[in-house]
């Protein structure tokens, strides 16, 4: 049979094939920039978050680059409530304040690396990355005695290089789930109150060696972290060192089960 086709017939057609052809190139566009995303976040390396717990450890962290004035306050807190925690200090802290660093691991605190020149690490080179951890780490033994494996990079900022970097250095790279922001203009309540409307068990807390008003806000919030029954400990205590995976898109460090697949 003959199919006899007006003009006007045959550009109705050409107009509706075009728009099939369309929507097909679209959906096809979408499905592989989806893929594409796919792929980047499970090749994607992400430093520990937060742990995934079964008790309520928890940890407070406190960074340290500029400033020691609030620093014997703050070793006066923790040595009233008997919590020991984890500093990370950056190579000028460490090169200011030799005394208090050793104050420090003398009353139990452990002292982490937090790079040599406070720099974005991940726009360093391998070496580079390599050097600002090594300066940091030959003065943490020169004033401690004995290495750090916990490492947390300035601003939080890292990529896979950093990460790959820290694990072949071994060093385990870490991060927050709670910023405390007492390095924000902000009230002590406002601090306290952000933390323990977030806490969680496994949960690990940013906070300063120098903030203004880091020492009221943890005199405040020890206590009423307690009375929820957490238990403060170092990161070395929080975290598993081995046999663990970290979940890519949420930072949290579990435990390998029988039969897991990262996810």
């Amino acid at each position: 049979m003959i199919l006899m086709l007006k003009a006007k017939d045959i550009l109705i057609l050409c107009v509706v094939l075009g728009f099939a052809f369309f929507l097909f190139g679209t959906v096809t566009r979408e499905f592989v920039v989806q893929r594409e995303e796919v792929m980047v976040s499970q090749d994607k390396l992400v430093p520990i978050y937060k742990v995934d717990r079964e008790d309520k450890k928890i940890a407070i962290t406190l960074d340290g680059m500029w400033g020691a004035e609030r620093t014997p306050e703050i070793l006066e807190i923790f040595e009233k409530h008997d919590l020991n925690i984890t500093f990370f200090f950056g190579g000028n802290w460490l090169e200011e304040n030799p005394q208090l660093i050793k104050e420090m691991v003398a009353k139990g605190h452990e002292i982490g690396n937090h790079s040599y020149t406070h720099p974005h690490m991940a726009s360093l080179t391998k070496e580079e990355i390599k050097q600002e951890l090594n300066q940091t780490e030959e003065l943490i033994k020169k004033l401690t005695g004995e290495g750090s494996r916990l490492f947390r990079p300035p601003f939080g900022e890292y990529n896979n290089l950093l990460i790959e970097t820290c694990e072949e250095l071994g060093y385990y790279p870490v991060q927050w789930s709670i910023d405390s922001h007492d390095w924000m203009d902000v009230s002590s309540d406002y601090i306290v109150n952000r933390v323990l409307d977030n806490v969680g068990p496994g949960d690990i807390i940013l906070m300063h060696n120098d903030g203004e008003k880091t020492p009221k806000s943890l005199s405040r919030l020890i206590p009423k972290l307690k009375e929820q029954g957490y238990e403060i400990v170092p990161l070395s205590e929080l975290i598993y060192t081995e046999d663990y995976y970290i979940e890519k898109h949420t930072g949290l460090q579990k435990k390998i089960e029988r039969g897991h697949e990262d996810g």
